[in-house]
């Protein structure tokens, strides 16, 4: 199978995009596009070594195989393959002979194959990746090649991968100075570096420099500058050119922006000059149905929602982001922290790398460093989350070592580690909350040595708030404040109590809070507006993902662990739900931000009325915005109001429930109880006594149907590209009935295969990957991927009982069938 060519200046670059894939032991082969995660296609049970961490999924050995054309004008190059993110332990084999593994599931990787190829003819890759030892992660972790993989020709003088760096030294309204950094290999001495800095066509800015042997720098000197921020995410075009004796030897080109950031505990983050509080989101890597695979499209989609939610920032929990997802980011508008690791020396699961954390952590910080360093939208690294050697000696000065590290690579980008006080305290006790781990651990990390974080959250759950008790002790300073001392912004997961002393007793110290639980994100912001060192809040998490089983859901009963038993699925307490619709816990923050222009209304799921539950530290609320439960009649409806009004009245088919406070003097939050009936639920907001704003539910009223929805208008003709379609029961007024689900088959036609099938149920029976799904409180969402052909793509949905319907999607390769996700890019860009 070959694959197309992709010459960019004088490398031509050959991704690896087409592949043969089997599992181990299988004779018969499929074929794949990447990315591709394996796991999402693996059986899952409750005889998974993974367990409730990696969402029951079981683990696999898998072969991937492909080809490519070893140009023969090329012939004498140097030639890479460069991997972008492999899950697994992958032994990597060109033409039969092996040429190296990848070790990492989340920094970059090249290995050099110039002696292994054949120039002129068709060369063969075998990649064998073996992710079967489980768990490896505390959540979902995917398999094999879900990130991209490309062979790179190389001309003998270049510059080196990723080797352009800019910096903005300073910024004004008239005039920016830009510092542009180049690495080279094989420069000669005499060689010349030119650069110039495009706006769309025109030129903004050049200069020429001596290239030297390695490397240097030249400025910019840039005039009317428009600066990158979140809120105008203006970019450059950024073009660099090594040149002898007039001639072009190598040319790179990026996309940059011109911003500053600077931080202290008087004026808190700066970018650009100006104070920015971080409305944050932890995300993690996977992309719900898709699993782990990172198709462009979905990581725009994820930004874009949540821009429009009103977040204005993501963390990465807890690995480095993938180029897809930072440069979506620098496109719309979201600023970034980067997570180096979830572990250093201290494992937290069975088949982690913490034993080799001390001899690698170098080199992935470097891969991170310089992947990320010309995004504007990556404004900080985080070293490390929840790290429980954070506690002791040897971890703080471990701290500090790699802060260093960080700083020597990138000295203009902020560092901070993400502290979990309460476990921290527990460690400094002596007093692991996490059991025993056996394997890989050194006399010193023995001591505080865990298994995975679930036995700490079970603790966290059932002490609930004795979190905010345990932070606020002297001890919880004790634990924290040597690792606090060795970073520039110091990290608070759960530490909210903590604000208002620290500020105080430690005047210069630059406080973010890297986690905060759902139902504290009001608190957390006010202290964020209060404290000018505490700089944003960061919930989590923002976006629901796979693994974690259940830690967030709650549950009907008396008694539940944290994680749950299988077929749960997902963690449970995301913003988003795995299909990217609003949860209600986001309208609490909304509320708090000052987002929410009138009442949100929430109905605890009325099939459950009068049921015990099993509630969740990780999860506010288990309410829905919806108030269409048939069969639900004279049951008692808890209702939920969010409002940021003095007061919210609440009518039932006109008939008032009652007038009531609202607000931040109730938390955003004001309760109703009712029997439920049919019909149209009114929230009405009153400020000074003026009714101000409203918010309508209402129930299906007339036969219900199977109905396809795209979130894409066009759908553009490139096999890379993809669109999301919902699928839902609903009446003709397109209101989503929650209690008449039932299994629903996609049939596609035309220049687009499906690719992902499921809901938002946390315990599904079914996988991702079927035609078939059951619906979850009426909905479920289908993924499709162009061909690359235009044409009529035809969907049908059929259901046993709501019937069946069609829907087409048009395919177009022109600029008028552009993807929604490009036309509100430009439009958020204008």
């Amino acid at each position: 199978m070959m694959t197309d060519q992709m010459e960019t200046s004088s490398t031509l670059v050959v991704p690896l995009v087409e592949w043969s894939f089997r599992r181990s032991g299988e004779r018969d082969a499929r074929l794949i596009r990447l990315p591709h995660d394996a796991m999402i296609s693996e059986r899952r049970g409750s005889d998974a070594p993974a367990g409730a961490d990696g969402g029951w999924f079981h683990g696999g050995r898998y072969v991937y195989s492909t080809r490519f054309r070893g140009d023969a004008s090329r012939a004498g190059s140097e030639v890479e393959i460069r991997f972008e993110g492999v899950q697994g332990d992958a032994e990597v084999f060109v033409n039969d002979h092996f040429v190296g593994r990848v070790r990492s599931g989340y920094s970059e990787a090249s290995l050099t194959i110039t002696d292994k190829i054949r120039f002129g003819a068709d060369n063969d890759v075998r990649i064998e990746v073996d992710n079967s030892l489980q768990p490896n992660s505390r959540w979902y972790s995917g398999s094999g090649l879900y990130r991209g993989v490309s062979v790179h020709f190389l001309v003998t003088s270049r510059f080196a991968a990723d080797g352009l760096r800019i910096v903005t030294r300073a910024l004004d309204a008239s005039q920016a100075r830009v510092e542009v950094g180049y690495q080279l290999v094989n420069a000669k001495a005499d060689d010349m570096v030119a650069v110039a800095l495009w706006d769309a066509d025109n030129l903004i800015a050049s200069g020429t420099k001596g290239a030297y042997p390695d490397g240097g720098t030249l400025d910019l000197m840039v005039p009317n500058p428009i600066p990158w921020s979140a809120e105008q995410p203006h970019r450059y075009r950024l073009v660099a050119t090594l040149e002898r004796d007039g001639d072009s030897l190598d040319v790179v080109e990026e996309r940059v922006g011109l911003r500053t950031i600077a931080v202290n505990a008087k004026q808190g983050l700066l970018i650009n000059g100006r104070t920015t509080l971080l409305r944050g989101a932890c995300i993690h890597h996977d992309n719900g149905i898709l699993g782990a695979a990172t198709h462009r499209g979905a990581d725009y989609r994820r930004v874009r929602i949540l821009k429009d939610a009103g977040f204005n920032a993501i963390r990465s929990a807890h690995n480095p982001m993938s180029r897809q997802l930072l440069e979506a980011c620098d496109e719309l508008g979201m600023y970034v922290l980067d997570e180096l690791a979830d572990y250093w020396f201290v494992s937290k699961t069975t088949h982690d790398r913490a034993d080799e954390f001390l001899d690698t952590w170098r080199d992935d910080a470097a891969s991170m460093i310089s992947k990320d360093r010309n995004h504007p939208s990556v404004i900080m690294y985080a070293i490390g989350n929840e790290i429980p050697e954070t506690a002791t000696p040897k971890g703080a000065d471990l701290a500090g070592e790699i802060t260093r590290f960080f700083h020597d690579l990138d000295p203009d980008r902020p560092v901070t580690v993400a502290v979990n006080i309460f476990l921290n305290v527990m460690v400094s006790f002596g007093v692991s909350p996490y059991k025993s781990n056996d394997k890989k651990a050194s006399a010193d990390a023995e001591k505080t040595s865990m298994a995975g974080s679930t036995d700490a959250n079970i603790m966290v759950n059932q002490i609930g708030r004795m979190m905010n008790v345990v932070s606020r002790l002297p001890r919880g300073d004790k634990a924290t404040k040597d690792v606090f001392s060795k970073v520039d912004i110091a990290g608070y997961n759960y530490g909210i109590a903590r604000y208002a002393h620290d500020t105080r007793a430690y005047p210069d110290r630059v406080i973010l809070g890297s986690e905060t639980l759902p139902g504290d994100v009001a608190r957390a912001w006010h202290s964020v507006e209060k404290y000018p060192a505490v700089i944003g809040d960061f919930v989590w998490a923002g976006w629901e993902y796979l693994g974690e089983a259940g830690v967030g859901v709650w549950v009907p009963g008396t008694k539940a662990g944290l994680s749950k038993p299988y077929p749960y699925v997902l963690a449970g307490p995301g913003f988003f739900d795995l299909i990217g619709r609003p949860d209600t816990s986001l309208r609490l923050a909304q509320a708090a931000w000052g987002r929410l222009d009138a009442p949100a209304i929430a109905v605890r799921p009325m099939d459950r009325s009068g049921q015990p539950v099993v509630k969740s530290a990780w999860r506010s609320t288990d309410a829905v915005e919806s108030w269409s439960w048939r069969g639900c009649e004279g049951r008692l409806a808890s209702i939920e109001v969010y409002s940021t009004d003095d007061q919210v009245e609440l009518f039932l088919n006109g008939r008032s429930l009652g007038r009531r406070r609202a607000g931040r003097r109730t938390a955003y939050l004001t309760r109703f109880r009712t029997p439920y009936e049919a019909g149209e639920l009114l929230a009405v907001g009153y400020r000074d006594g003026r009714a101000t704003s409203r918010t309508t539910l209402r129930s299906a009223e007339s036969e219900l149907t199977v109905q396809i929805r795209a979130e894409d208008e066009f759908f553009q003709a490139d096999p890379d590209e993809i669109s999301y379609v919902s699928v839902e029961i609903a009446d003709s007024n397109g209101v989503v009935e929650m209690l008449a689900d039932e299994a629903v088959t996609l049939e596609v036609e035309g220049p687009a295969v499906l690719i992902g099938f499921g809901t938002a149920d946390p315990a599904p029976s079914e996988g991702f990957t079927s035609s078939t799904h059951r619906t979850f409180r009426g909905r479920a969402l289908a993924i499709l991927r162009s061909t690359g052909e235009p044409g009529e793509i035809t969907i049908t949905a059929t259901s046993s009982s709501h019937g069946t319907t069609v829907a087409t999607l048009k395919s177009d390769t022109h600029a008028a069938g552009a993807s929604l996700r490009q036309m509100r890019s430009a439009e958020q860009t204008r």
